[in-house]
């Protein structure tokens, strides 16, 4: 696992380096042969991006891997686990080292690259074992998660109308707890276009565009503390040029983080004055991308049953799992969305990821495959599976 873990690491798979996440596909393509699944290489469609001309964009994605075997099993699970990380092509950390004799590091070893292994150690297992067609299943391997899945996002939610829980192989938090409740996240692209103009001779014929966006941005991060759980972070911005030319383009990305579904219509509630108010200035013109790309992954009982299981697994194997809340989001909100319960820090214990301090623990390898293993004898041995099959699935 770990040999793999280090050779899956050393390719870099930056989400838009499409070739390079189609070479860790196609390692996995071959590490999986012994599972005996049906293989589908997938094409998802390109992610839609505005540049800071102010222009849409679309970048070609990875293709997508997709696995399955025992359709007609009585219990179907669906396997996720993302083959892009955060770090481009260009980015310097490429590289893995030995931190000390358990602590490996390098770009994506914990995010997501020792997960894959993990998940797949926990198949092999369960096919290996006398349980083996008890259980239907289907991987997912796919090149976007790390941009909010904006391509897969289709694959995951026909994944969901299939199956009846998820497993998802996103790093466990460093102590080995898992995530239960998640936030919910929006990411939002503004273009703001105003008037170019003499900075000295014609200044007053100009439309300042950097002037209106800062307005927005300002009044943008004055919703926060507003209400309960709601964050909004302004990340980027960009504009103008020649200082003696009033700048008639101005590019902002935010990101929102909600707690409840509700949260949602609140913030378009929020926002939608501010760019009318803008909009209502002579020259100006200011539009809003984007949207929630995620929902808030909330607890349902079915969820925490599972989370229960995979405490009582952890206890027979001498570790000790809770699950707690986190800000952040992965394709556990998503399948969440789609009404299907589901884990989804399943991987392999590190931490400081999305840095060039990103680490894993190499002693977390075998037993966190241990665990899913464990997990999935016990459902495909279960006579009782009757809390997965009453989850209310949205139309």
């Amino acid at each position: 696992m770990l040999a793999e873990t280090i050779r899956l690491a050393e390719i870099n798979s930056g989400t838009l380096n499409t070739e390079g996440v189609n070479r860790v596909r196609h390692v996995l393509e071959g590490l999986t042969q012994a599972l005996g699944g049906t293989q589908e290489v997938i094409d998802v469609a390109p992610w839609e991006q505005v540049n800071d001309a102010g222009e849409v964009i679309h970048h070609e994605l990875g293709k997508a891997l997709r696995i399955s075997k025992h359709p007609d099993a009585p219990l179907r699970v669906f396997f996720c686990g993302h083959m892009d990380t955060v770090f481009a092509v260009d980015h310097p950390f490429q590289s893995v080292r030995w931190l000390d004799d358990n602590t490996l590091n390098g770009p994506g070893v914990t995010d997501l690259k020792g997960g894959l292994l993990v998940m797949i150690r926990a198949l092999e297992t369960l096919e290996r074992s006398p349980w083996a067609g008890k259980i239907g299943w289907e991987i997912l391997f796919n090149p976007d998660e790390e941009i909010g899945s904006p391509g897969s996002a289709a694959l995951i939610r026909e994944a969901a109308s299939r199956c009846d829980l998820g497993m998802i192989y996103e790093p466990s938090f460093p102590d080995g707890n898992l995530a239960g409740q998640r936030k919910g996240s929006g990411n939002f692209a503004v273009v703001c276009q105003g008037r170019a103009a003499h900075a000295g001779r014609e200044h007053h014929l100009g439309r300042n565009a950097i002037r209106a966006m800062s307005d927005f941005v300002s009044a943008l991060d004055d919703l926060n503390g507003q209400r309960e759980g709601v964050t909004i972070n302004p990340g980027y911005i960009h504009g103008g040029g020649a200082v003696n030319v009033v700048p008639d383009t101005c590019v902002f990305r935010f990101n929102i983080r909600i707690e409840q579904p509700e949260d949602e219509a609140w913030c378009f509630s929020q926002i939608e004055p501010i760019v009318a108010a803008i909009n209502a200035r002579d020259g100006m013109s200011l539009a809003l991308h984007g949207g929630f790309g995620r929902k808030p992954k909330i607890l349902t009982p079915a969820n925490e049953r599972l989370l229960a299981l995979a405490r009582e697994c952890g206890a027979e194997l001498n570790m000790h799992i809770e699950w707690l809340p986190t800000g952040g989001c992965c394709d556990g909100n998503n399948l969440a969305a789609a009404g299907i319960p589901n884990i989804d820090t399943l991987g392999v214990q590190g931490g400081k990821i999305h840095s060039a301090d990103e680490y894993l623990l190499v002693d977390s390898l075998v037993p966190r495959a241990k665990l899913s293993a464990l997990m999935l004898m016990k459902l495909a041995a279960s006579e009782d599976i009757r809390w997965l099959k009453a989850v209310n699935r949205p139309e």
